[in-house]
C-alpha cells in the first residue's frame, strides 16, 4: 500500500477484487535437520546426517541451513557434528550473513574457531579441485605482458589524500604467472608499498612451491603458507570476535550500461584512445553497493576503539593506523585473548512459529541484532575495446590465480564477471570498500611468442639467485 492511502471495504454494491491465492503452507516436517538442531537431539542429528537423505547445504524459507540455525542457538554439538560431515561454511542466509557472521554474534570462541577452521579447510579443497582446469586454460592461452593502473579515489576528502596508486606488470608465460607490483595488498584501513613480486608456478608439484612473494629491495622472498601459525588463527578470532560484522555486495540484478554522449550541439557516442586502444564508453547505471553491520557482540571498549580507528582513517592520520596494526600484548608478554561472551537469552520459540514465520523475518533465535544498513549508489564508467588482445575469459583465467591473494583483484574480477557491452574493459571503475573506490586502466599489452627473440624468460619466473629466504616479511600471505 501507497504511503497515505488508507485501507477501506470496497463501495456497497461494488465487486470485492479477487483475493490472491494464499502460498502453500509449509510442513514441519520439510527441513528434518532444522528441526533436529532446533530441539537440540544431537542424536538424531547424527543418525539423519549418516542415512545421508539430506542436503547439508539446504536452505530453508529464512535461507538459512542447518548450520546457521546451530550456531544462532549456540549449539555447539550440532556444530561440530555438521562441520565434521562437510557443512557449508561460505552459504549465507536471506540477509546475507554467514553461519561464521552468526556465531561471531552468539560469541562462543570455540564455535567461532571450529568454523573459521573449517571455511579456511574448504577454500583450500575447492582451489585445490579448480587447479588442474585453472592450469590447462592458463597453458591454452598464449604468453603475454599487460600494465594495469589503479587509482585509488573516496568520497571522504581527507582519504584521498593518503590513498595509495599502483601500476602492476603481469607476465603470462605456459601456467606460469609474475605480478609486479608497489602495493602488497590494500584493506580498510592498511596498505602496504614497496617494490614487490608475486610469482605463481602452475607446474609445481606441491602447492608449498607454487606461490612466492618477493621484496625486491630486502632482496628477500617468502613462500605464500597454505598453513597459518596457530597464534596468527588465534589472532584471526580476536579479529573476528572485535570487529562489526559486515555483509557488503554491489547490487548488480538492476544494472545496465548506456552509452557515453559527447558534444555540445551534435551529440555522439564518446570514443576515445586508451593507450592505443579505441574505446567506447559506457555508463554503469544502477550500481548501489549495499552495506550492513551488526555489532550487538562488541563491548563498550571495543566500540570506541573500532571508532577512534575509523577516524583517524577519515582524518588521514596513517601514523595512528600504523600504531595500531601493532598486537596490543598485556603484562606477561602475551596478546590477550577475547573471552566467550554471556549467551544471550533463550528464547521462547516454537520450531512450528519459526519455520511458519514470512520467509527472511523469524523471530529472533540468539542475541537481539543492532543492525546498521546503507547503501550508497555508484556513479561510474567503463571503457570498452574491440581492439584489444585480449578477452574477458582470458582475463578471468589469470585473475583466478591472483585475486585469491590480493583482495582489491578479486573486486575487479566480481566486476568483469558481470555482463559487460561488447570488448575487453580496457578502463573501468569498481568500489572495492564501503568508502574507497578504484580506476583500473589496461594498457601496453604484448603478446610474447614461444620459440621467438620475443620470447619471455624462464628467469622471469624463478626466485633470483641471492635472494634469502624470510618466512615473515610478509605476515598477512
Amino acid at each position: 500500500m501507497a504511503q497515505g492511502e488508507v485501507d477501506r471495504p470496497p463501495a456497497e454494491g461494488a465487486a470485492a477484487a479477487p483475493e490472491a491465492p494464499e502460498a502453500p503452507a509449509i510442513r514441519s516436517d520439510e527441513f528434518p535437520l532444522h528441526e533436529c538442531v532446533f530441539r537440540g537431539d544431537v542424536k538424531e542429528l547424527s543418525l539423519l546426517i549418516r542415512k545421508n537423505e539430506t542436503d547439508l547445504g539446504l536452505r530453508d524459507p529464512h535461507g538459512n541451513t542447518a548450520l546457521h540455525l546451530a550456531t544462532m542457538l549456540g549449539r555447539r554439538e550440532c556444530v561440530h557434528l555438521l562441520c565434521a560431515h562437510g557443512a557449508p561454511v561460505k552459504i549465507k542466509n536471506k540477509l546475507g550473513w554467514s553461519p561464521l557472521a552468526e556465531a561471531v554474534s552468539f560469541g562462543d570462541r570455540q564455535m567461532i574457531a571450529s568454523l573459521l577452521r573449517k571455511l579456511q579447510y574448504q577454500s583450500k579443497e575447492q582451489l585445490k579441485q579448480r587447479k588442474p582446469e585453472m592450469i590447462n586454460s592458463l597453458k591454452k592461452l598464449g604468453d603475454f605482458v599487460v600494465d594495469l593502473k589503479w587509482d585509488f579515489t573516496s568520497w571522504l576528502p581527507l582519504v584521498s589524500r593518503i590513498l595509495p596508486s599502483d601500476i602492476c606488470k603481469i607476465s603470462k608465460k605456459g601456467a606460469c604467472i609474475r605480478l609486479d607490483t608497489t602495493l602488497v595488498d590494500f584493506t580498510e584501513m592498511r596498505w602496504e608499498r614497496g617494490d614487490i613480486t608475486f610469482l605463481y608456478k602452475g607446474d609445481s608439484k606441491t602447492p608449498e612451491e607454487s606461490l612466492f612473494v618477493l621484496d625486491n629491495k630486502l632482496r628477500v622472498y617468502q613462500k605464500v603458507r597454505y598453513e597459518e601459525s596457530e597464534v596468527e588463527f588465534e589472532d584471526e578470532v580476536d579479529l573476528l570476535m572485535s570487529s562489526d560484522i559486515v555483509s557488503a555486495q554491489v547490487s548488480t540484478k538492476p544494472i545496465s550500461f548506456t552509452k557515453v554522449q559527447s558534444g555540445w550541439f551534435f551529440k555522439e557516442d564518446r570514443q576515445e584512445l586508451v593507450g592505443t586502444y579505441n574505446a567506447h564508453y559506457h555508463s554503469i547505471n544502477g550500481m548501489v553497493l549495499e552495506t550492513r553491520k551488526r555489532r550487538e557482540h562488541l563491548s563498550n571498549d571495543d566500540l570506541m576503539k573500532n571508532k577512534a580507528l575509523l577516524e583517524n582513517f577519515a582524518k588521514g592520520n596513517a601514523q595512528y593506523l600504523e600504531q595500531q596494526q601493532q598486537t596490543q600484548n598485556g603484562e606477561n608478554g602475551e596478546a590477550k585473548r577475547k573471552e566467550t561472551l554471556q549467551p544471550p537469552p533463550k528464547r521462547d520459540v516454537t520450531w512450528s512459529e519459526y519455520i511458519q514465520s514470512p520467509p527472511g523475518q523469524h523471530p529472533v533465535l540468539g542475541r537481539t541484532p543492532k543492525c546498521k544498513e546503507s547503501s550508497r549508489a555508484f556513479k561510474a564508467t567503463v571503457a570498452m575495446s574491440e581492439d584489444f588482445p585480449l578477452t574477458v575469459d582470458m582475463l578471468l583465467n589469470v585473475l583466478e590465480v591472483i585475486a585469491p591473494q590480493f583482495k582489491h583483484f578479486q573486486k575487479l574480477r566480481d566486476f568483469i564477471e558481470m555482463k559487460l557491452p561488447p570488448g575487453f574493459p580496457v578502463k573501468v571503475d569498481i568500489p572495492v570498500l564501503p568508502t574507497v573506490s578504484a580506476r583500473v586502466t589496461f594498457h601496453d599489452f604484448e603478446w610474447k611468442e614461444t620459440g621467438t627473440d620475443n620470447r619471455l624468460s624462464d628467469d622471469l619466473f624463478s626466485v633470483p639467485t641471492g635472494y634469502t629466504e624470510d618466512p615473515s616479511r610478509f605476515p598477512d600471505l
